[in-house]
């Protein structure tokens, strides 16, 4: 419970009793124009979420997660649609109904695949503050673009993955190979190869960005390959190593719960320093497009690392421990910088969409 904005609350409340009071005394407050800005001050904010895939998949629980996390906080009103798809127009329909139906502030969502689409139905609605995941620019002015700039702790679930091989060979399994999902998995593989020179890398891409069970297969045929840890950048991929006693590392959120003797730490994405700055943006009526990339890296908060889960089987070596964590903080204080490279992986496999 928010106590501190419980006190702030009941300390308004007897504020304005007293005003009430003086005033019909006839004497003075002293803070007529504080008052009027509390009066001025603009009621909660509507906010709608439109997510192309099932909120179950990474990306979009996050957002979805941090979205709800300030309706709790009675920040904002949040209400959502998932499964909208990519056929050609079912994101312009969703996005027009939500505009018209529902009339938020601010509608948060995904534009992969849809990009033209969400920027024309945007144009077309300029008191709507459109906040989209996209590999594109921020366009006219309302339309702003973030991702998941997780490639910081990427590199150090690398290095703890580099560090636990036996057989000297890591699996990756992958959406599609596209710039936005290229440099979490470069990164991944640039901290490995740091930590040990011997490395190899298998990488499928499954060209979906939900197929639980085509990951699950992908990375089975990575583990007959000899691949002896594993990196789900999809979900399917930690259950594959568990079924086998094996290791792996997830992504997006905390994974450790699908299988807590095999998950050894997740690269976690944060989506409450995006949430907060558009929220007061929109509350300061100071809204314009712009790049969000910032907020979710690993300098506001906006990417991390979850703690290293000694409970896995075989444990994590302290010096190897020590060494990832102290990796992790050269990055939050920018004594050490994360390549950016988005192409896709050298190698790598790309399995044909069903």
């Amino acid at each position: 419970m928010d106590y501190k904005n419980i006190r702030r609350g009941i300390a308004l409340a007897g504020a304005a009793a007293i005003t009430l009071v003086l005033a019909a005394c006839g004497g003075s407050t002293g803070s007529s124009t504080e008052a009027a800005a509390d009066a001025a001050a603009p009621a909660t904010l509507k906010v709608s979420g439109a997510f192309s895939s099932s909120i179950e998949e990474p990306w979009d629980g996050v957002v979805d997660a941090a979205l709800k996390q300030a309706a709790e906080a009675g920040e904002i009103t949040y209400k959502m649609v998932d499964k909208i798809g990519y056929a050609s127009g079912a994101m312009e329909r969703t996005l027009r109904q939500i505009a018209e139906e529902d009339k938020p502030d601010i509608i948060f969502g995904d534009s992969y695949g849809n990009e033209e689409a969400a920027r024309a139905v945007a144009k077309d609605y300029p008191n709507i503050a459109f906040v989209m995941g996209s590999g594109g620019g921020p366009s006219g002015t309302n339309f702003s673009v973030f991702d998941n700039w997780i490639h910081e702790p990427a590199f150090v679930s690398g290095m703890l993955a580099g560090g636990l091989t036996k057989t000297n060979t890591i699996g990756i399994v992958a959406g599609y190979p596209v710039p936005e999902v290229n440099r979490i998995v470069n990164a991944f593989i640039a901290g490995a190869q740091m930590q040990n020179p011997k490395v190899k890398v298998q990488t499928t891409f499954i060209s979906s960005w939900f197929d639980p069970a085509a990951a699950k297969d992908a990375a089975l045929a990575q583990i007959s390959a000899g691949a002896d840890i594993l990196f789900a950048e999809r979900s399917g991929v930690i259950e594959a190593a568990q079924s086998k006693g094996l290791l792996s590392f997830g992504n997006q959120m905390d994974q450790k719960s699908v299988a807590p003797d095999s998950v050894v730490s997740s690269n976690v994405w944060n989506m409450r320093p995006t949430v907060d700055y558009i929220v007061a943006q929109v509350k300061a009526k100071s809204y314009t497009s712009q790049d969000l990339k910032d907020f979710s890296m690993v300098g506001k908060g906006g990417a991390t690392l979850t703690e290293i889960n000694q409970g896995v089987k075989g444990g994590v070596p302290q010096a190897l421990a020590d060494a990832a964590l102290a990796k992790f903080e050269a990055i939050r204080s920018g004594a050490f910088r994360v390549d950016i490279s988005e192409g896709q992986p050298a190698g790598s496999t790309v399995k044909a969409a069903k």
